[in-house]
């Protein structure tokens, strides 16, 4: 599977860094490698390795690529910002946090779901618009799977 992300790198950027998105896969691997899985019954991993894939499609940088690898590393296991800003620099941990922070908030009912989420998306790309590429490459890998999702959650 990494191959096919190298690969895609490769084709546009040649002279890209590859041992950073070959650290940041193993990271994120491993930092998935409990047993949580997705609703299709695949391997948790599979989905921020998707978000890396149609980052690389998109010929996204190659820090973008280690966000989307890295996207839920912060959320769902026990590595803090500090820990990915330590293994992978402060351009990188500041979109994983990015991304996290689009993820987070609770609302009351749809229009002020969809309010917050606008603004947070305008938020994000005047900060870095990398952060909102990410997100929306996350959501595309969602849809792209929602099939498997309970009925209700569609």
């Amino acid at each position: 599977m990494l191959g096919n992300i190298i690969n895609q790198i490769e084709s546009y950027n040649p002279n890209a860094d590859l041992d950073i998105v070959v650290k940041a896969y193993n990271y994120a691997e491993m930092a998935h490698s409990n047993a949580q899985t997705r609703f299709s019954g695949e391997r948790y991993f599979i989905h921020p390795y998707n978000v890396a894939l149609i980052l690389a499609d998109l010929h996204m940088d190659v820090q973008t690529i280690c966000a989307g690898l890295l996207h839920d590393v912060v959320e769902d296991t026990g590595i803090t910002f500090d820990e990915i800003k330590n293994e992978f620099g402060i351009e990188i941990a500041n979109m994983v946090d990015g991304v996290t922070k689009l993820s987070k908030v609770k609302y009351r009912n749809k229009e002020e779901r969809q309010a917050e989420s606008l603004r947070k998306m305008i938020v994000a790309m005047s900060k870095d618009i990398r952060v909102v590429i990410i997100k929306l490459a996350d959501r595309l890998h969602n849809i792209r799977t929602l099939q498997y999702m309970p009925k209700e959650k569609q």
